[in-house]
């Protein structure tokens, strides 16, 4: 433990330990200084100079930074004087005079900390002019997940310290100089054309709405009044232990039950759990994994639930997708059986079937939008809306969520086992699943299903569990930046896993970009343990255990999991989106009206074994009089992965081998999937 020491704040004696500044010791104390730019999980930025105090030490009073500023024995501290308020004020005031200030219009307005911080230091007018000139920036409106409005932004930093250093990805960053300083893409791109994985923790993190999630309830609206649509919604586990903020409940309260009435009072008419599909998920992602071990297939497994994760490798380890679970999530898993089952069941057609999800999660707008998860050009699930959003919807028709009687969700898919409501918990994915595997390898009854090593907030989770004779390696991982240092360990031989979670959000769901603003860790803990004690309050705590999920196989998947039917409905495949494609060099035009585009990874190396694998495609793709149905490119790679890489079509071929991406292409072919 650490030395107790003391200072001084405001007349009373603190003591103080390991605190790295003033900010911490000062909040401990009771006093909550305002500031922009400080996050307790991010690197000091001290840029809004909100934070200042006056510390007097060995004879000389000096205004200091709080959050840049290391404590000291024998410091003694003024956080409020006239001078002190008089700095805050005007540094609030020149951030208004170049802020955008349509505030009563902004989705943040009800959460906003800059207008919060105005108010409490009492600024009335803004005396300052704007610098920046009238012309308003253009939104970015480009992304499915989230939008931009340079307008607002105070260039707190907050956004590029998130984005770099918890999710390791720097989609944005500042450009230029003094006052023409901005935040902004890699050569002003819209958002879509970067490496954006739409995990939103820019948004989560930003004070003053510059980022926000894409705001989709305005369609569920659209939905809800078209009488000749029958609309449906899908409730995530992490969404029942958070909404319930909004209306004054305590962090982790469950308020599923009164949730699902409120829904209804909304108009739709159906609502269920999507801890059905993440039951069903279990079925096939578990059943994978075991087939794989007494197969010899590739491992780890990775968990495949959470779609910034699955961008991210498609992004950044194009090679390794092979360890990718092809399990689609639950979200995508729910779409598809709903819009295979529904119809029929509710007597309507496919067409007038309207699917609502309800996230915590702002990438689920990406994942819903993707090709792949279309039937017909129609997506499966229709509309993807937050935490957020369906409490401000549910705030606009003036009713009082904690006033509500509870109401079940809908069966068949409302019917839940405690191992899909835990999915929302980072951790929860890898217990529900071992809690499956157990019974499978160990051919008896598991009597105890707690697999405490996967939970906590620890940003990386070890665990070696001994079942069916055999040690079983896992990992549990959350925040994309510790996701690529167990990548990188586990490419180095640094670690060996059998199978690996994985959650680009801190915490996982219950801290995604859709959900409350102003996560701490508190809050998280609360979330998470919300999560678990619903676990406990289910009937059955096994995924195995949901005999709904198991006479929907029964019915509808092929009978058991893994059948052929269950594959087309409930997997997916990846694309390689680690390549610069406008940075592709053609090397073999077709001349047929549909044509398969494939593409090869090279470098700028001399001698690139990228080059010699086009070479020998190509000589292949000749050979066999393929080369009027292929377009075969070389595409310069922004990132250079540990193998070679061939992308045929949307599927990634690893390992460099001309023979397997030769196949590939003929398989390709002779589906009938090569068109432009």
């Amino acid at each position: 433990m650490a030395d107790s020491r003391k200072l001084t704040v405001n007349g009373r004696e603190i003591e103080f330990t390991d605190e790295r500044n003033l900010l911490e010791v000062i909040r401990q104390a009771g006093i909550d200084l305002p500031t922009f730019c400080y996050h307790s999980e991010l690197s000091i930025y001290g840029a809004c100079r909100l934070c200042l105090v006056e510390v007097t030490q060995n004879g000389r009073t000096m205004v200091m930074a709080a959050c840049s500023t290391a404590p000291a024995p024998g410091m003694v501290i003024q956080t409020e004087t006239k001078e002190l308020r008089e700095m805050r004020k005007i540094s609030v005031e020149l951030l208004l005079a170049n802020h955008n200030t349509e505030c009563p219009t902004c989705v943040r307005s009800s959460s906003r900390a800059l207008q919060n911080i105005a108010r409490r230091l009492g600024v009335a007018e803004v005396r300052y002019k704007k610098l920046q000139p009238e012309e308003m920036e253009p939104l970015d409106l480009s992304s499915p997940s989230l939008q931009r409005d340079p307008n607002k932004c105070i260039k707190c930093g907050d956004c590029v310290r998130v984005c770099s250093e918890i999710q390791g990805v720097g989609a944005i960053y500042f450009t230029n100089r003094g006052s023409n300083a901005k935040i902004t893409t890699a050569f002003d791109a819209p958002i879509a054309g970067t490496e954006c994985v739409n995990c939103g923790q820019c948004a989560a993190v930003c004070p003053t709405g510059a980022l926000t999630a894409k705001q989709d309830s305005p369609r569920v609206w659209e939905a809800l009044y078209d009488k000749s649509k029958t609309v449906v919604v899908q409730v995530a586990p992490a969404v029942r232990v958070a909404l319930g903020e909004h209306f004054g409940a305590q962090p982790g309260e469950n308020v599923a039950g009164k949730l699902v009435t409120a829904l209804k009072l909304m108009g739709f008419k159906y609502v269920y759990d999507t801890s059905f599909t993440a039951d069903m998920t279990i079925f096939e992602e578990a059943t994978e994994f075991l087939g794989r071990v007494s197969n010899g297939g590739t491992l780890p497994l990775f968990t495949s639930c959470c779609p910034a994760w699955v961008r991210y490798m498609e992004l950044y380890y194009p090679d390794m997708l092979a360890n990718l679970s092809s399990c689609r999530s639950p979200q995508a898993m729910f779409g598809a059986v709903a819009k295979k089952v529904l119809p029929e069941q509710l007597g309507v057609k496919r067409e007038d079937l309207v699917v609502v999800s309800i996230m915590p999660c702002t990438a689920k707008k990406y994942e819903a939008q993707l090709d792949k998860f279309k039937v017909d050009g129609q997506p499966e699930v229709d509309i993807v809306i937050t935490t957020d959003e369906v409490g401000r919807m549910i705030n606009s028709l003036g009713i009082h969520l904690s006033e509500l009687a509870p109401s079940a969700f809908d069966m068949p898919m409302g019917f839940a086992t405690g191992a899909g409501v835990i999915f929302g918990a980072s951790g929860g994915v890898m217990e529900a699943a071992l809690r499956y595997a157990a019974e499978k390898l160990e051919n008896k009854t598991l009597e105890n299903v707690d697999f405490v090593a996967v939970r906590g907030m620890s940003a990386r989770k070890e665990a070696t569990v001994h079942l069916g004779g055999m040690d079983i390696k896992v990992a549990v991982v959350h925040g994309l930046a510790q996701a690529k240092e167990l990548l990188e360990d586990i490419r180095a031989g640094r670690a060996n896993y059998h199978f690996v979670e994985v959650m680009a959000c801190p915490g996982g769901c219950i801290s995604g970009a859709g959900q409350p603003i102003g996560a701490t860790n508190a809050i998280r803990k609360k979330r998470q343990q919300g999560l678990y004690t619903a676990d406990k309050a289910h009937q059955v705590q096994k995924s195995q255990d949901n005999y709904l999920v198991t006479r929907c196989y029964e019915e509808h998947l092929g009978g058991h999991p893994g059948s052929h039917e269950a594959h087309e409905l409930l997997h997916t495949h990846y694309q390689n989106r680690g390549q610069i494609f406008e940075a592709k060099v053609p090397v073999m035009r077709g001349t047929a009206d549909k044509r398969l585009p494939v593409t090869v990874t090279v470098c700028d190396d001399g001698d690139c074994a990228g080059a010699k694998l086009v070479d020998q495609i190509a000589a292949h793709i000749k050979a066999m009089n393929l080369a009027d149905r292929v377009d075969l490119d070389a595409a310069v790679a922004s990132r250079k992965p540990a193998g070679l890489c061939v992308s045929v079509g949307d599927h990634v071929v690893e390992g460099g081998e001309p023979a397997a991406a030769i196949e590939e292409i003929k398989k390709a072919i002779d589906s009938g999937v090569a068109s432009l």
